[in-house]
């Protein structure tokens, strides 16, 4: 291993390690939070919906990305199954996550009286981004990277040496395809950003579902690049199979709700009444 691997422990508390990939988590949600937030205000809800949703809806996403990892990875459960809670462990999976925080902000909204698609169309800029961020705390912990290759190949892309020391792994390099989706959702953010800002262009609701084309999109074959992969039968990917469904999906949805009479997103006045 290269002397100048990047360490995955930032530092100790009480003689407790902290690793770099919750703090990068948890900045990633952060920002995510107060951008959505700033967001949220502009179009005519309160800040405090998005800090009132997140308190219930974080542990529930968290949850859900374990439950998620752990049903597609069964078997080292069942032997053991006292470590299904062992979060310092890993295991997560960030479509359970989502799977699970959509849920939550379905009920949420319809409680509190807010329109579902406001809330998505705010949110989804902010969550690409934080997927973006959050792609670096697996770089710290040297995982979800795809299959092996060589010194010359990570050259060549004229990576920053650290990056290509950190891909040196147990006596290999690998594809840095943690890198490949982060760089994907950085360009989706900005993308979702400059369109949302357009007078008249996007329908209530068209954000996230562009957010959910361009992030399936990618994952689909970033995801094939992976070496961790958790598998539904055969060689079928779970993650492979979820990005297809919603990238047809979403398409369809956005087609359909493009020929409805839909008010276009409007960043000067929010409707904050609940449509079905």
């Amino acid at each position: 291993m290269s002397s100048e691997q990047v360490n995955r422990v930032a530092f100790e508390l009480f003689g407790l390690p902290i690793y770099w990939y919750a703090i990068i988590m948890v900045s990633s949600i952060a920002l995510a939070m107060y951008l959505s937030s700033r967001e949220a205000v502009r179009v005519g809800m309160k800040a405090d919906d998005v800090f009132d949703f997140m308190l219930i809806g974080l542990p529930l996403s968290f949850i859900g990305a374990r439950i998620y990892y752990v049903v597609f990875n069964l078997q080292p459960y069942l032997a053991d199954p006292i470590q299904i809670f062992n979060f310092r462990a890993g295991g997560i999976a960030i479509y359970g996550g989502l799977i699970a925080g959509g849920a939550w902000l379905f009920y949420y909204c319809y409680t509190h009286l807010i329109n579902v698609w406001t809330f998505l169309d705010i949110a989804a800029p902010s969550v690409i981004l934080a997927q973006a961020i959050g792609r670096w705390g697996n770089f710290m912990n040297h995982e979800a990277h795809g299959g092996p290759t060589t010194l010359a190949f990570l050259e060549r892309l004229h990576l920053p040496k650290f990056i290509i020391e950190n891909m040196y792994i147990d006596g290999h390099y690998f594809q840095p395809t943690f890198l490949y989706e982060s760089l994907w959702n950085l360009m989706g953010f900005i993308i979702l950003v400059l369109l949302r800002k357009k007078t008249h262009l996007l329908k209530q609701g068209e954000v996230f579902l562009l957010y959910l084309i361009w992030y399936s999109f990618g994952r689909f074959f970033i995801e094939g690049m992976r070496t961790d992969s958790l598998y539904l039968f055969g060689p079928i990917r779970v993650s492979q199979a979820l990005s297809f469904v919603l990238f047809v999906g979403a398409i369809g949805l956005l087609i359909y709700r493009r020929k409805q009479q839909l008010p276009f997103y409007d960043r000067s006045k929010g409707q904050n009444e609940w449509i079905v």
